[in-house]
């Protein structure tokens, strides 16, 4: 019964493409990973992708892709039932969800969250050749490539994500804006991986760029658009942080954006 109302609330799965070959067909239990299969997957491969598509919020690929595939809440039952050949997770998968999902017979791989852009090319890779799309991973992976370093001195930012917190240096968004020609101004303040920075931390200590992905308070605050102290701030989408895959290309992009509005 939980099971049902937990698959209802998630939706009637969309249709799904004609499968195209007689590769495995896949279940994905995780926003990042969805992201991955919906550019490398053949039509009609994957079941479903991880309810967290259609959030805005959480999602990491446009809404109207989102919306081609089925979704469920994450329970075994409903992937269960949708019979895949593989199933794709995160390493914090619950055990008793893997476990009911092993003793049916599925096929259960769960991947964790790159901290660099070389091993978010790797889990393209490895997702591509579990979903038997081998050039399709190496197309995408390839599009992944580090760009050069722009010209100039590095530029001090601050990206100040939900929560009004800080991303640490051994992140996956810290090599992308290095990559861009910037530095971190959380890091030069010795803050770490989720500190907290305030409004009056910010105005206290401000730095060149701030990047706004949040909506506290503090974060949209009045004062934020007077450009004290000549810092330069600019709205930076919440989906370019968290994952790799085909989000990286996005977010370079971004931010040589960022980085060309600058004197």
């Amino acid at each position: 019964m939980l099971a049902a109302l937990l698959c209802a609330a998630c939706g009637p799965a969309a249709p799904t493409e004609p499968r195209a070959d007689k590769a495995p067909t896949i279940v994905s239990l995780n926003p990042c990973l969805d992201a991955i299969l919906v550019e490398v997957a053949a039509p009609g491969q994957v079941l479903a992708l991880s309810h967290y598509s259609r959030d805005p919020g959480s999602s990491s690929i446009p809404a109207e892709v989102a919306a081609r595939y089925g979704v469920t809440g994450g329970t075994a039952e409903e992937v269960i039932a949708l019979q895949p050949d593989l199933v794709l997770a995160s390493i914090f998968l619950p055990q008793p969800t893997r476990s009911a999902l092993e003793r049916a017979g599925l096929q259960v791989e769960t991947f964790g969250s790159p901290k660099t852009v070389s091993e978010s090319i790797a889990q393209v890779r490895e997702v591509a050749d579990l979903a038997e799309r081998e050039s399709e991973g190496a197309a995408l992976a390839e599009r992944l490539a580090p760009s050069p370093a722009p010209a100039g001195p590095p530029v001090s930012a601050l990206l100040w994500q939900p929560g009004e917190i800080v991303a640490g240096e051994a992140t996956l968004i810290a090599e992308l804006l290095r990559e861009a020609g910037f530095t971190s101004h959380a890091a030069a303040r010795g803050l770490g991986q989720a500190d907290a920075v305030r409004l009056e931390g910010v105005l206290a200590h401000p730095p060149q760029v701030l990047l706004v992905a949040g909506d506290a308070p503090g974060q949209r605050h009045p004062l934020l658009a007077r450009g004290l102290g000549g810092m330069h701030i600019a709205d930076f989408d919440p989906s370019l942080i968290y994952c790799g895959g085909p989000t990286i290309p996005k977010a370079r992009a971004r931010l040589t954006a960022i980085r060309a509005q600058l004197p």
